[in-house]
């Protein structure tokens, strides 16, 4: 974090109706990938490989540095351009480091700029990135 109370984080982020998801992982755990499919159901770019993010009145927001804006790793092609979003609220993340066995899973959570959000872990399933879009939409997780 730096003396600005900004985080500058190794990870990828889209949005869907200004709702953020960022999407955290070891280099070659598939952000990029993920952001990609959720993409092709309809969520933005905010930002690919790093993504900034700061504490403001309404969460977490989060943007892409202007170097990378609008970029996006596609393995084997290369990178890709696509419209960003400006920025986003984060309401969400994921963490593709630890996978998710459980069918119901209790609530998992992550803490950044003393604002708690929802976590998700790596499912290794077809419907992960249509689900994780239906959350974006909906906002509701129930156990």
């Amino acid at each position: 974090m730096s003396d600005s109370g900004q985080l500058c984080l190794h990870a990828s982020c889209v949005s869907f109706a200004e709702r953020g998801l960022l999407i955290t992982g070891k280099s070659g755990s598939g952000k990029s990938s993920l952001a990609l499919q959720l993409m092709a159901y309809g969520a933005e770019l905010v930002a690919d490989d790093r993504v900034m993010v700061t504490r403001t009145e309404a969460g977490l927001a989060a943007w892409s540095p202007d170097s990378i804006r609008g970029l996006v790793e596609a393995r084997g092609l290369g990178l890709i351009h696509a419209t960003p979003a400006l920025s986003a609220v984060l309401v969400a993340c994921v963490s593709l480091d630890q996978q998710e066995d459980a069918r119901l899973p209790q609530l998992h959570t992550r803490d950044m700029l003393g604002v708690t959000l929802p976590e998700f872990h790596r499912v290794d399933a077809p419907h992960f990135a249509p689900a994780l879009l239906q959350f974006l939409r909906s906002g509701v997780r129930r156990i």
